[in-house]
Parts: C-alpha cells; sequence; structure tokens
C-alpha cells in the first residue's frame, strides 16, 4: 500500500515542504531507515540523524530548521509525535482490517454478531453474545455466554473473555489476557482447610481501553470489576475482584491490585507496584515503580517506597540509606571516643 506525501499530510492536517509527489509504502524509524520509508523527529536528540536518514518522507513540528540541505521531503505538523501516533494507528487500521468468519470458527447460533466483525480461526463464541460494529477478533479466542463487546475493539490470539464480561467501543486486549476470571477468595474452615467463595459479579470494561499481553481482570464476587473510560494498562498486570480504576489512569507492567481497592482518575502507576485490598486511591496520584501501598492515598499524591511514603521524603531518607553504613561507623568512633 502506497501513500503520497499529499495524502498524508492531509491526513495529519500538515503542510508538505519538498516534493508533494513522492511515495511511501512503509514506515521506519529515524537512524534506521530504507528509501520509500517514512519517519519523524521530535526527540532533539536525534536531531543529527536526518541530514542522513534513507527516509522518503520525515515528519516534523512546524518550527523545525534546518541547518543544511535533506534529501527527503518534510511535512511539518503541530506536534511530530502526536501525527506519527495518528499515523500508526491509521497505518494499523489499512492492514489489519479484516471481515468475515474463518472456517474453523465456532460460533453459538443464539450470538448476535454484526457482519462487519472478523472471527479467526479456532476461536469460539458462546451463547447469547454480542458483539458490535467492525471488531476484530484473532485466532483462539474464547468468549463465553452472556459477553458484550462494543464497536472496533480488537481482541488479540489466546484471550479468554469470560461469562457475562462487558468491554466498551475501541478498546485493545492484547494476546493472552483473562477477563472475568474468578477472583481469590477462600474462607478458613475450623480444620485447617479453605471454601471457595462464588464469585458471581462480572468485568466491566469501558471505552477506549487497552490492556497489555498476559493481564488478568477477576470478576467480582457480587457487583462489578470496573475499569473505566481511557485506562491504559502494560503487560501482566493483575487486576482483583471489585476492583475500580478511574479514567485515563496508566498502570506499567507487573503491577497488582488487591481486592475492593478503588483508584481514582488520571493516575500513573509505576512497574511492579504492589497495593493491598479495600484502599481509596485519589485522583491524579503518581505511585514510582516497585512501591509497596499500605493505606489510602489523597489526590495529587506522589509517592515511592515499600511501604510507601512521600516521595520527596523517600529521596531524602534514601540518601542517608546510602550512607548508612559509613554513618554506623562514625557513631561507633564517637562512642569509642567518649569512653576513651
Amino acid at each position: 500500500m502506497k501513500f503520497t506525501a499529499a495524502e498524508i499530510a492531509d491526513l495529519l492536517e500538515g503542510t508538505v515542504d519538498g516534493d508533494d509527489t513522492v511515495e511511501i509504502s512503509s514506515l521506519s524509524k529515524i537512524d534506521d531507515s530504507i528509501h520509500g520509508s517514512l519517519t519523524f523527529l521530535s526527540n532533539p536528540k536525534y536531531t543529527q540523524h536526518i541530514y542522513t536518514t534513507n527516509a522518503s518522507l520525515v515528519i516534523v513540528n512546524n518550527d523545525f530548521k534546518l541547518l543544511e540541505e535533506i534529501s527527503p521531503t518534510l511535512i511539518r505538523v503541530t506536534d511530530a509525535y502526536q501525527a506519527f501516533s495518528t499515523l500508526l494507528k491509521f497505518y494499523n487500521k489499512n492492514t489489519e482490517m479484516k471481515k468475515g468468519i474463518e472456517p474453523t470458527t465456532v460460533i453459538d447460533k443464539k450470538s448476535n454478531i454484526d457482519p462487519s466483525c472478523y472471527i479467526g480461526n479456532f476461536s469460539i463464541i458462546g451463547k447469547n453474545v454480542r458483539l458490535g460494529k467492525n471488531i476484530l477478533i484473532s485466532s483462539h479466542v474464547v468468549i463465553e455466554d452472556n459477553v458484550s463487546i462494543g464497536d472496533n475493539t480488537k481482541i488479540d490470539n489466546f484471550c479468554s473473555i469470560k461469562i457475562g464480561s462487558n468491554i466498551g467501543s475501541n478498546c485493545h486486549i492484547h494476546s493472552g489476557c483473562v477477563i472475568g476470571s474468578d477472583g481469590f477468595g477462600f474462607a478458613p474452615k475450623d480444620d485447617g482447610t479453605y471454601n471457595k467463595i462464588p464469585h458471581t459479579g462480572n468485568v466491566e470494561i469501558s471505552d477506549y481501553v487497552e490492556i497489555g499481553a498476559n493481564s488478568t481482570i477477576d470478576r467480582a464476587t457480587l457487583g462489578s470489576t470496573k475499569i473505566f473510560k481511557g485506562v491504559k494498562m502494560d503487560n501482566q498486570i493483575q487486576i482483583a475482584h471489585n476492583v475500580e480504576i478511574g479514567s485515563n489512569t496508566v498502570i506499567a507492567a507487573q503491577t497488582g491490585i488487591a481486592g475492593s481497592t478503588k483508584i481514582g482518575s488520571n493516575c500513573i502507576i509505576g512497574g511492579q507496584v504492589g497495593i493491598i485490598g479495600h484502599l481509596n486511591i485519589g485522583n491524579n496520584v503518581s505511585i514510582q515503580g516497585q512501591s509497596g501501598i499500605i493505606s489510602n492515598i489523597k489526590d495529587g499524591a506522589v509517592i515511592q517506597g515499600s511501604p510507601a511514603i512521600g516521595y520527596k521524603d523517600y529521596n531524602k531518607s534514601y540518601v542517608y540509606f546510602r550512607r548508612f553504613p559509613s554513618i554506623i561507623k562514625r557513631l561507633e568512633s564517637l562512642e569509642k571516643n567518649k569512653n576513651e
């Protein structure tokens, strides 16, 4: 698939600086490119590569100034990084768009599937499943009974969407995710064994949510585990039963959130963070990687550590953590001198 500089500039609402008839057929990095490809420049650290790149087309900011002549054509936009992101979405949509049902797919007759959907080989669709428009379901996906999925959502290979889960529009669930599995609930008995607590709730995922590969979201004991609009989750994240995550919160890899904790909107949670259950975490909270959260957090807090404390307090304390052996030696020396 080929596009001219003029066509891409029109898509990105930019202007062409150079030959607007030049054609590109692929995307590339600015420092590792080939003729006929398109790249972008937004980070000043890579500026030198624009003078040596083999790309035929480069997206740059409007205020970018050349210090010498270059061979590629430029497309000038307000924000080169955002423009390239828009182009990637357009590229993926055009290269991945499929329609129809592969021959090895199994679909229950009571399901309602829009004809614009694509369902890959060896996928299974249960009873009373409702699939909206332009949904792309890859191979080896299992969608159980009474699941609803909104328009333009993509579900990658080997995902399991368990009974009663609801997924919004324009979501992307990456390979290996399990949505709606049982929560971790067991009641201890007098003899030391455990009774399993049934989980009869579901998972509710709103629009524009992205869930990274091999992540798991447990269904609620009662009610719903809720992931609100625009949440972005990295790979290998565990969300326990009855958790709620507010809109536009982002969570990095290997974070685990225990049951019934409520996280506000626009939070940033680093990798390998552990959050215990039944907490309330406010809006616009920033939690640094590998922090352990054991208490409620107010709006706007920035914290770090395990157990976590204020971010600035942690950094000040860390100076002393590193110097602790030498501080002990000094104390011992002072005590020795005092005793002498």
